[in-house]
Formats: structure tokens, sequence, C-alpha cells
């Protein structure tokens, strides 16, 4: 029985080791990461091959929304009038001071002085009014609140239409298929070099990390014989500098996960398997195409 309960929690511990390294395999370990320009936060144009949702970035160089500028326009300024802000401050302060000792809101005021301290708490009421119109109604009447300065939005048409869309042909289609091949293969052989030759720094940096994670825990996973089965364009659009092209890709290959010692972890190097992923490229113009972004279906 001791020796029954060894075994079984040496298995337990293998599992809970290998797991998380297993479950994720071939380049990417199965997650959303990069960058899409400025649509890295916005979803795909579903396609034939990847129709379902797909999932949205987990790691990204590229600033979230909610900590990045809203593209397009720049924060309104609200003027300040000081002399209002003074008036309504004395009178403000004027009334507390009524109120602390035991008059009403005015009486602070009114105790200057008979009919001098009515007609002044008139001539605050009427311009109260005169500045709470001004400020709250005339705007709205005038159709806005303030004069926001437009900004331009980088990559969009002079219409704001949207960034100008970029044309794909079989010879772009070829290089997809290819760096897919080129980007399985380096990482199979962990070799850095060869990625940078195919992947932005970003994505590069990211498979480091995860090529470094598994050489921790002693396993190395080896993706081969890819073949692209079936692959669409989503979406393809230009940027000041650059152009993009997002691709749905549904491709079979030979997924095992081997030890130090060369023996199968996990896979069966007898058996394809298959995969759909979206995947965004980048180019300068006229450039070669390199892998910027991965993004898992769901």
């Amino acid at each position: 029985m001791r020796r029954t309960g060894l075994v079984f929690t040496a298995l337990l511990t293998a599992a809970l080791t290998f797991a998380p390294a297993l479950a994720d395999a071939k380049a990417g370990l199965s997650s959303s990461m990069g960058s899409r320009g400025t649509n890295t936060y916005s979803a795909p144009r579903p396609t034939a091959t990847a129709p379902s949702t797909v999932a949205p970035m987990q790691r990204s160089a590229t600033p979230t929304p909610s900590t990045a500028p809203t593209p397009g326009y720049a924060a309104p300024v609200r003027p300040r009038s000081p002399f209002m802000s003074g008036l309504l401050g004395g009178m403000l302060g004027a009334g507390i001071g009524g109120l602390l000792f035991g008059g009403g809101f005015f009486h602070g005021i009114s105790g200057i002085g008979g009919f001098i301290g009515f007609l002044f708490q008139i001539f605050l009421i009427v311009m109260i009014a005169r500045w709470l119109f001004g400020r709250f109604f005339r705007p709205a009447m005038a159709g806005g609140p303030e004069v926001v300065t437009r900004m331009p939005v980088q990559g969009a048409l002079p219409g704001g239409s949207g960034p100008p869309p970029v044309a794909i042909g079989p010879a772009d289609y070829q290089q997809f298929e290819q760096n897919l091949q080129a980007v399985q293969a380096a990482w199979s052989a962990q070799d850095i070099n060869q990625l940078r030759a195919v992947a932005t720094p970003e994505m590069v940096g990211y498979f480091s990390e995860q090529l470094s994670e598994l050489a921790s825990r002693g396993v190395r996973n080896m993706v081969t014989n890819v073949h692209l089965e079936q692959g669409d364009l989503s979406e393809a659009w230009a940027e000041p500098g650059r152009e993009y092209a997002t691709v749905a890709m549904r491709f079979s290959m030979v997924d095992v996960t081997v030890d130090a010692a060369g023996r199968v972890v996990e896979g069966n190097p007898n058996q394809r398997t298959q995969s759909t992923e979206v995947w965004t490229f980048l180019r300068a113009p006229g450039g070669h195409w390199l892998l910027s972004a991965i993004q898992q279906t769901q």
C-alpha cells in the first residue's frame, strides 16, 4: 500500500507539473496576444474559416482604451468665470453665516440693513438665474454645450470612414502560409533568431518567455508537418507607415511534447491534430509580412 501511494503521488505531481504546458501546445501556447494597430481591441470580422467569436487580447503592447486617449477627439475645455465664482462664493459664505447664527440662508445678507439688503438679495437672485440660464439652457438651445477640438484619427480616411483597405493577392496568401510553417518550425527548434525573421519583436518576446517556461519544466513542444487546410482574409487595412492583414487559418500538424530524454509525454507522433486560429500580420508598404498577433477562436 505504501509503494502504491508513492507511485500515485509521483504520477499526480507529474500531471500537475506538465498539465499547464501540455494542454497549451503549439506556438503561442493557445493564448491570444500581440497587436493589431488601432484594431487591437476590436474583434476581427468573422470568416468562413472562423465564424465563431475570437478571443480578445490577453497580452498586448498596445495601451488599452481605458488608459489610452480616445482617438479622434481632444478633451473639452469648460471656461470658468472668475467673477461668477467669486460672487457665488461670497453668497454661499454669507448664507452659511446666517444659518450658523440662527437665521435663514439669507439672514447673513439681509442683516446688512433693511431695504438695501433686500435689493442686494434680489440682485443676487437675478445674477444666479442669468448664470444658470447661460450655463445650462443656452448651450442646449444652440445645439451643444462646448466646442470640441477635432483631431485627425490615425490611419483614417479624410472623410472619417476608417482606415483605408489594403489589397491582398495570391502572393500574400502564399507568404501567410509560409509564415505559419516558419513560425511553428522556429518554435519547435527553439530558434529565437529564426523567430525574429518572421515575427515582430513583441511576438518574439512572448514566444521567448513561453519557451523558457517550457524549458524550466523540462519539456519541449514540437510541431511538425504543418499544413494549411483552409484560410481566408478577415480584414486588411493601412495605417501610417504600416499595413495589416488579419487571416483566419485552420491548419493540421503533428503536435507532441517530449521530455529532456526525448520521450513523448503528450500527443501522438503518428496522429495529426487540427487547430483554428486568427493571425494578424504587418509589414512596411512593399515589405515582407511579419506575425504581429495570434488570437484563439472560441
